[in-house]
């Protein structure tokens, strides 16, 4: 059977949804986020760039984030570093005044630069300088040098598109099968996923976890949490949720909810004003 695989559209928006960071910034004035696009020549690669900036802050802020299955490299003063799929939650505290520019590559869009299994960076932080040698170091360098936000990022498109990474039609198959889990919230079961993608489940395990670098399972499965932070947060009830995202019961969700978010779905739901 012919894979049915969905095309990535050509020229895509940017998500514009900030799923995964947990109630990001708290309505705090003091942070400024932008979100851009790569370039033509790198869109098959990454999916977006980030810069948050903040300024003046009173006290330290903490913000927690619910990871993607992507890897992510991001440059800020104290931390300059690539990070494969983190499966658990988690944050980084900003103080004073600052700014972090962010890289999400795509699904399976790091392979390329890596030159192997992009499992064999799940869970790990890597120094840019270790990964690309003195090129990245300096790359790191002129970013935190950089005022302007949008010319720091050019520095990171360029640069990245300088290594001249060749397409993988395997890695852009990956992506859309990941964009089609996170898009489909009727996908709740690999088997399904392997049904849609026309591969066997062991073929889409092994295509998972070398290009993305975690198994579909867990893939489905932080999508769905990603949805159910946003819809606790709306003010769903939890029992309608966990039915409808494939949850054994109310219970289950609250545990992998509470394991990755921090706090229990009822407390989230009281941040959003709902409870």
């Amino acid at each position: 059977m012919a894979a049915i695989v969905p095309r990535l559209p050509e020229g895509r928006l940017v998500e514009t949804r900030q799923r995964g960071w947990v109630n990001p910034y708290a309505g705090l004035k003091a942070f400024d986020f932008l979100r851009q696009a790569p370039s033509p020549e790198l869109s098959p690669f990454v999916d977006h760039f980030w810069v948050v900036t903040w300024t003046d802050l009173a006290e330290p802020y903490e913000q927690r984030i619910v990871s993607h299955p992507t890897v992510n490299m991001t440059i800020v003063q104290d931390f300059h570093q690539i990070a494969g799929v983190i499966k658990g939650g988690f944050s980084y505290t900003m103080r004073g005044s600052g700014r972090a520019l962010g890289t999400r590559f795509s699904p399976g869009g790091f392979r390329p630069f890596l030159g192997g299994p992009v499992s064999q960076l799940t869970g790990r932080f890597v120094e840019i300088g270790e990964m690309f040698g003195a090129a990245g170091a300096t790359l790191v360098e002129q970013v935190l040098t950089e005022p302007d936000a949008r010319a720091a990022i050019a520095l990171v498109d360029r640069f990245l598109a300088g290594l001249g990474p060749d397409r993988d039609p395997l890695a852009e198959e990956a992506a859309a099968l990941v964009a089609l889990a996170e898009s489909d919230v009727s996908v709740t079961r690999v088997d399904e996923l392997a049904a849609r993608s026309g591969r066997s489940m062991r073929s889409l395990q092994r295509l998972f976890r070398d290009y993305v670098g975690i198994g579909p399972k867990w893939v489905i499965r932080r999508f769905r949490l990603h949805e159910a932070a946003e819809r606790v947060y709306q003010g769903l009830g939890l029992a309608t949720l966990a039915a409808e995202l494939g949850y054994t019961d109310q219970a289950h969700l609250t545990r992998d909810f509470t394991a990755a978010v921090g706090m229990p779905p009822a407390a989230y739901a009281r941040l959003g004003g709902q409870g």
